[in-house]
Order: C-alpha cells, then structure tokens, then sequence
C-alpha cells in the first residue's frame, strides 16, 4: 500500500513539472504584462536557436536562379526563427555564406572562420542591403538575401572578389540578439 502512494506522488510530481515547463516553452504571457515581456526577452533572445533549425549548424548551399539578377532586394525566410527580433539598434551574431549573383561563386563566409559575425543593425556596419533585410529576422531563423548591386557595393565592387555592379546573394543565419 505504501509503495503504490509513493509512486501516485512521484507520478504527479512528475505531472506538475512537465506542466509547468509547457507552460515556460510555450512562451504564454498574458496581454497587456508589457514590463514582463520585455524583461523575459532577454533571456529568450540569448537561447540558442531552437533544435528544428538542425540546418543552421551546416554551411548553406547557395543555388544561383537562371533568372536575370533582381532589382529590388529580395529577402526569403528559408527557417523561420522563434527568438528574439532583429530591429535597427540590436546587437546581433550571424553566420553567414555570399556568392556573386553573376558567377555563384563564393566570395565569403563565417563557416569556415568558425566564427560568428557579430554587428549593430542599422548602424551602417555592413552593407545595406543586409540593414535593411536583417530587420525583423528572429534568433534561430536562416534567411536568404538577394542584394542588388546599389544596395550593396556599387558599382565599384569589392575587388577582387566582388566585380562592380555585382548583385549578391546571401544565407544568414541569426544566432542572437541583445
């Protein structure tokens, strides 16, 4: 008898964690809680990407359309993230992979550096085309940016590796924000 009400306890202890952790994963929060939701964030922003962006720890592969080179810059969500937000001001850490639009050939990458990049948004660090389409990306996403020669190097390029003119294309991956 004793050792059946020991196990109903250790079964409803049991319960009662993994309960309250749904609760803590789900990221539930009442409306209008605006103080705690800013001060959970943080902390949600400094995870690691969630474990369904498995892609995100390999070094992109870049396909290069057969279409003409766009005008407009071009931003696709290839994973999208459940962290924290990019927005102008942030601190942030990417990986990254580009290739040159005309060739597909890579010019650059922070995979084989092994180390992440790491920038402020919006402060004029990078080029453009990344200012602009990095805003809004969440921690754990991989978004593809296919960035026109003007909001990129211009017609000067980046010799020897970027021709002026050259439309890039880029894979990052967003591993935190601050």
């Amino acid at each position: 008898m004793r050792t059946r009400h020991l196990i109903a306890l250790g079964l409803a202890a049991i319960s009662l964690a993994a309960a309250g952790c749904g609760e803590e994963e789900s990221g539930l929060q009442g409306e209008g809680d605006e103080a705690a939701q800013q001060e959970e964030a943080p902390a949600e922003e400094a995870q690691a990407p969630p474990e369904t962006s498995g892609a995100l720890k390999e070094k992109p592969k870049i396909a290069v359309p057969k279409t003409p080179a766009p005008k407009k810059l071009e931003v696709k969500d290839l994973v999208v993230g459940k962290g924290g937000t990019a927005k102008a001001g942030s601190q942030i850490s990417v990986n990254y992979s580009g290739v040159a639009y005309s060739t597909g050939k890579e010019f650059d990458n922070s995979y084989d550096r092994g180390q992440p990049f790491d920038l402020q948004l919006g402060a004029g660090m990078v080029i453009p085309g990344w200012d602009q389409g990095l805003e809004g990306m969440k921690v754990g996403g991989r978004r593809q940016l296919t960035i026109p020669s003007e909001l990129a190097y211009g017609p000067e390029g980046s010799p020897p590796d970027i021709k002026g003119g050259e439309t890039l294309i880029f894979v990052i991956d967003l591993l935190g924000v601050q």
